[in-house]
């Protein structure tokens, strides 16, 4: 009979077991989805930055045709930005694009009849929008990889997360110099 409610007792502390490996696997598969459903909402918002750098430029160059090599980096930039595959590499692309447009704004400082244009300042507001939108976005998804990563750093979190291979997000970070000086677009 003791062999018995021994192998009962053994038999519920290893159901107990897999119980806890299932709810802490369950938990990291929820939080790194939620950190991909993060990062998605970063890609639509440079999306739709990069959509919007065409017409800008396209804009801008009607009325400022000999600032050629201006017109190419924003361009090349842009290219760089939306070929970029690995997180730091878009994190590195999208810092030197915010740059070039700093470029292409202090360009069309320079032209006070573009800046009456409507259609410039139509895409110089959706600009803004969507840079306050990556921000956000940025936040968000750093928020979420913050919290993955404590996750699957805590004991005993850390040896589920290593038997199932969880490994650490990166964050996504702009280069100090960047985050300190906005993009200009007000005229």
């Amino acid at each position: 009979m003791t062999g018995l409610w021994f192998l009962l007792i053994l038999l519920a502390f290893a159901g107990l077991l897999i119980l806890w490996v299932i709810g802490i696997y369950n938990g990291l598969v929820t939080q790194k989805n939620r950190v991909e459903e993060a990062w998605s909402d970063i890609d639509v918002q440079l999306k739709r930055r990069h959509d919007l750098i065409p017409n800008l430029v396209e804009t801008v160059k009607g009325y400022a045709a000999h600032e050629k090599e201006v017109f190419e980096k924003v361009t090349q930039a842009r290219t760089a930005a939306m070929g970029a595959g690995t997180l730091p590499e878009k994190a590195g692309t999208e810092n030197f694009l915010s740059g070039t447009l700093k470029t292409l704004f202090a360009v069309a400082e320079n032209y006070p009849e573009l800046k009456s244009n409507e259609n410039f300042l139509a895409l110089q507001e959706e600009l803004t929008d969507t840079e306050n939108k990556i921000e956000a976005a940025r936040r968000f998804y750093n928020g979420n990889v913050r919290d993955f990563n404590i996750r699957i750093e805590v004991f005993p979190n850390s040896i589920i997360a290593q038997m199932f291979k969880f490994g650490r997000k990166e964050l996504f970070e702009i280069e100090e110099a960047v985050e300190r000086e906005p993009v200009k677009v007000k005229f």
